[in-house]
Order: structure tokens, then C-alpha cells, then sequence
């Protein structure tokens, strides 16, 4: 069976592939490739522009030749390195054999030709290529060029892809909280009737949290490390020992890679900022649990409508339905997605002594988690646009409960010393529907005084909302 979307094992990759294209050329194993490349080029034009005798800056043309590599890199070349793997089983080996190979350098035999002819090459770019050759992954183990791929996947992946789907749904639910700012609604503590609120506020009070969890999502700072195979520049001192390896390693992450330096590692960048930044998205993908299955709820009250499409089928047999599908679709993603992001973050900041391999399979699921959680936030966000508030329905539900009236009137009569306030509301309420005449009378034969009484007779259930409206509308 070929591999299309119909047969793909994960959904990612088959049922939901049209909705992964931005992340796709980023955390696939194509785009790992890319980025290995980008890296090993990075390293070998710093290496000729750091004055060793045997290794003369590169010209404007060569230079221009391996931005090219870079910029251009396609899915043939993909192919090849992997073609190339086949023979080395080393993936980090294969890159460089391409690197050589596109180079114009030879290869040993056994790796095959490349299709396309490098007699293309300019001849005075490829003796310069040919002489550097052996630059090409100077001093470098494989977790240099790994780590820092991985760095720049995440980063570019956090700030092109999933930062601003979770920002471009908190600005939808921005909106819907203004819009919805001054439409009274019953809440629901521990489900029961309880004093009123705005359906805006309860939108805004998510706003909020997401607002907070999407800052430290962002101001997670990723880090990067070139320093050989177990973090001394051990091989880089053997070869020029009076050259200073950590200002060179650090202005090649940082300038060059747009990385933070870590100067102290094992083998491995120990992926403590991926725990990090993993446990913060799992933050923020919490939150839109909670705001799913509230909204699952709201819809089920009736405090929400749901826009038809033409053509949709809520049920194969009952034909009525509409189902809240995007908000469930919404919540089962997000679960996949913090299955893996919190697995992530306790397994791969541990490594046996200086280094074991057992966070490479893991690393290569970082598209996955991330997948799973842009997914939901698309669902969400597909929700909302389809929801229309329903005022009518929740102000039946608010005409149905004047018992929460209780509250404001024994806070009242707290004030004014009348004795036992609670209790008597209490035995008024409690467990008991009553009726607008039932507290009015209440309130009626209190002994406060005139002004406060005549407040408390203007109280209904639907605006007694305290400072819910002016809340919504300010975030």
C-alpha cells in the first residue's frame, strides 16, 4: 500500500494533513534535514572567516553557492541524504556526505551518485569547496549540529506557527467577551445555581489565563550548544589549542543561529529549556480543556446556538442534532498533544552519564505534540465562529433562580446588625425554589433602612452582576 493521506498510520499525516502544511516544512523529517544543513553551513563559513592558515575565507561566490544549498534545499535533496543514510545508518553523516557531494566532492562508492552533475559548479568555487573539504563538520560531534536543529525547529515553530494560532484564537475570544459583556447568565458552582455573572466575563476570565500562559510560552529561551563530544572541545583544542573555542561556539549560536549558548553540557544540550517551554504549552493547552468543556456545557443549557452549515449531519439517525463537535474534537487534541508534551518534558532532560540515545526517538515527536495542540487550537477556533449567544435562554434560566438573591440581601443585613442573616436566608432558600414575590416580601419586612431596601427591591437575578460587564469589556 503506498503512503497517501488515506493510508497514513497518524491522522496528522492522513485525516487532518491539509490542516499541518505550516508546520510540516518545519518539525518533519525533511525539514530536520534542512536544518541540519543550514547549521553545517553556518559552522564551515565561520570556520573560514576565523584566520587559520589552512583555511582562507571563502569569496563572495562561494558564499553565495552554499546560501544557495541552504535557501533552495528541496525534498529531492531530502531523498538523497536519506538515500545516503540507507548506507551509513547515521543520519548527521548522511547530511555531511550531501554537503560534500553537492560540492562537487566525491563520495566514497558505496553512497551512489547524486543525479544532478556538478560540473554546474563554477570551477574556482569548487577548488575552493574541495579545499576546504575537510572543514565541513570540523571538530563537530553529531549533537552539534542535532541540538542546535532542534532549537531553531522549536523556535520557528513556537513563533511562526503555534504561538500565533493560540494568539489569533485569544483575539477571537477577546472579541466574543466584548461582545458578550453585558448578557446576564446564571453561573454554576459545583453546577447549582449561584450568583450571576455575564457570559463576556466568563470568556474574559480565559482570555486572561491565556493571555499569561502565551508570555511564558514566548519568553522561554532556547539554547544551543557546539562543544564537542562531551562538552570540553576536547577535539577542537587538539587541533588549534591558543584559539578560543567558547567565544568563537557562542557567536556562532547566537549571531549566526539566533540561539541562546549554553557553555555546560554533556554530550547533549540537556533539553532543559524543552521541558520548560513543553510544560508551558501543556499550560496553555489546560486552559482550553476547561474553556472546551465549558462551552460543551453552555451549548448543552442552551446558552449557545450553534450556526448550521448546508449539508452538515449531526446524527445518522436522529435527524435534529447538532453536536459540538470542534469544541470536543478541540479536547480530545489536546489531550494527545499534553500526553506527549508532559511525557517530553520528564524523559528527555535525563540522559545516562554523557549521553544515551534514548531522547533521539523521542526528539523526533516534538511535530507530533505540536501538531496535536495547533489542531485543537484550529477546532476551537472553528467552534467559536459557529456560536451564537442565546440572551432569551439564559434569562429564562435567571428568572427560574431568585433564591441567589440570598446573597446580596443577608450581605446586607450583615451591615446593618439584623441578627443571624445567613441562617435566615438559609431556611428561606436553601434546597428551595422561590419566587420574586417570595424574596420581595422577604426583603420588605426587613428592618434596615429605606434606601437600602429600595436597592435591594431593584435587584433581579439578571443585574445583579456586580462588576461582570465593566470586567469583559476591559480585557
Amino acid at each position: 500500500m503506498s503512503l497517501t493521506s488515506l493510508s497514513a498510520l497518524s491522522p496528522l499525516d492522513g485525516r487532518y494533513a491539509g490542516r499541518m502544511n505550516r508546520l510540516r516544512p518545519i518539525l518533519s523529517e525533511s525539514g530536520f534535514m534542512h536544518y541540519r544543513v543550514k547549521v553545517e553551513i553556518v559552522w564551515l563559513r565561520a570556520l573560514s572567516n576565523a584566520g587559520f592558515t589552512e583555511f582562507k575565507p571563502f569569496s563572495a561566490a562561494t558564499s553565495a553557492f552554499l546560501d544557495k544549498l541552504s535557501k533552495e534545499f528541496t525534498e529531492a535533496d531530502a531523498a538523497r541524504i536519506k538515500d545516503i543514510e540507507f548506507v551509513t545508518n547515521h543520519d548527521v553523516k548522511a547530511v555531511e556526505y550531501w554537503l560534500k557531494e553537492s560540492s562537487g566532492l566525491e563520495l566514497p562508492p558505496e553512497m551512489g551518485k547524486l543525479a544532478t552533475a556538478s560540473a554546474a559548479i563554477d570551477p574556482k568555487v569548487s577548488a575552493e569547496l574541495k579545499a576546504a573539504a575537510e572543514f565541513i563538520h570540523f571538530a563537530c560531534t553529531s549533537e552539534d549540529i542535532n541540538n542546535t536543529s532542534h532549537g531553531m525547529m522549536i523556535r520557528d515553530a513556537r513563533d511562526q506557527v503555534l504561538l500565533p494560532s493560540l494568539n489569533g484564537l485569544i483575539d477571537r475570544l477577546t472579541l466574543l467577551a466584548h461582545d458578550c459583556a453585558d448578557m446576564p447568565m446564571l453561573s454554576r458552582t459545583h453546577g447549582q445555581a449561584a450568583s450571576p455573572t455575564t457570559l463576556g466575563k466568563e470568556i474574559a476570565n480565559v482570555v486572561a489565563r491565556l493571555r499569561t500562559a502565551a508570555k511564558r510560552i514566548a519568553a522561554v529561551e532556547i539554547l544551543g550548544k557546539m562543544n564537542g563530544a562531551v562538552g570540553n572541545f576536547n577535539a577542537h583544542l587538539s587541533a588549534y589549542p591558543d584559539f578560543d573555542w567558547q567565544a568563537f561556539a557562542k557567536n556562532v549560536i547566537e549571531k549566526e543561529l539566533g540561539l541562546i549558548w549554553n557553555p555546560y553540557t554533556i554530550q547533549i544540550e540537556p533539553h532543559d529549556y524543552m521541558a520548560e517551554l513543553f510544560d508551558a504549552i501543556a499550560r496553555a493547552n489546560t486552559i482550553l480543556i476547561d474553556l472546551d468543556r465549558d462551552l460543551w456545557g453552555y451549548i448543552s443549557l442552551g446558552y449557545y446556538k450553534q450556526k448550521l452549515k448546508a449539508g452538515e449531519i449531526g446524527s445518522s439517525t436522529m435527524p435534529h442534532k447538532v453536536n459540538p463537535i470542534d469544541f470536543e474534537n478541540s479536547e480530545g487534541n489536546l489531550g494527545i498533544a499534553n500526553a506527549l508534551l508532559r511525557f517530553m518534558s520528564e524523559k528527555l532532560p535525563i540522559s545516562r552519564w554523557q549521553r544515551d540515545l534514548t531522547d533521539s526517538t523521542v526528539l523526533r515527536n516534538i511535530g507530533v505534540a505540536f501538531g496535536h495542540s495547533i489542531l485543537a487550537y484550529d477546532s476551537t477556533l472553528r467552534g467559536l465562529n459557529k456560536l451564537e449567544a442565546s440572551p432569551e435562554r439564559m434569562a429564562e434560566d435567571l428568572n427560574d433562580s431568585w433564591e441567589v438573591l440570598a446573597e446580596p440581601v443577608q450581605t446586607v443585613m450583615r451591615r446593618y446588625g439584623i441578627e443571624n442573616p445567613y441562617e435566615q436566608l438559609k431556611s428561606l432558600t436553601r434546597g428551595k425554589g422561590i419566587t420574586k414575590e417570595d424574596m420581595q416580601t422577604f426583603i420588605q419586612g426587613l428592618a434596615i433602612p429605606q434606601d437600602a431596601k429600595d436597592r435591594l427591591l431593584k435587584m433581579t437575578p439578571a443585574n445583579y452582576v456586580g462588576l461582570a460587564i465593566q470586567l469583559a469589556k476591559n480585557i
